[in-house]
């Protein structure tokens, strides 16, 4: 097996606390699905961006009582709706741009329910017959918000 792909991104920081990062997560799910699977698109999204981040996690904390509370994303993610061309064209737009990790949940891998048939099925699937559940786009934050500004919050 193919071993996984890791992008490694300037770390989410900020010159003051109060400034936004310079970098923009936003997670779009397909606006038809029950909440069920939109928060399943969306938690298979995260997953597969989180895992191709390296700088991606704040540090652990601890509560007043000593409870250790691992390190949690540093980004917001705004999750998002939009239509099935719209995820499409979102998609498409994202992946020629080489500066944005574009992760696609598309109908063939939800359909699937072990890895190696998706994989088999996507092989001969055409581009143009893959729908997508949910397209999430990590990059400059100019780059993500001119892509995503129009769709409304889940």
């Amino acid at each position: 097996m193919k071993s996984a792909v890791r992008l490694a991104f300037a770390p989410v920081s900020t010159q003051s606390e109060v400034e936004r990062p310079a970098t923009k997560l936003v997670v779009v799910v397909d606006e038809t699905l029950a909440i069920g699977p939109a928060v399943n698109a969306a938690t298979v999204l995260g997953l597969a961006v989180g895992a191709r981040l390296t700088e991606s996690l704040g540090a652990d904390g601890k509560d007043a009582s000593g409870g250790v509370h691992l390190g949690l994303n540093t980004h917001p993610v705004p999750v998002v709706t939009a239509g099935r061309e719209q995820l499409r064209e979102l998609h498409r737009k994202s992946t020629e741009r080489p500066d944005l990790l574009v992760v696609g949940f598309n109908e063939v891998a939800r359909q699937a329910r072990v890895y190696e048939d998706y994989l088999a099925t996507l092989a001969e699937t055409p581009a143009e017959d893959i729908d997508y559940a949910g397209v999430a786009v990590f990059g400059p934050r100019n780059r993500v918000t001119a892509l995503t500004k129009r769709f409304p919050l889940l």
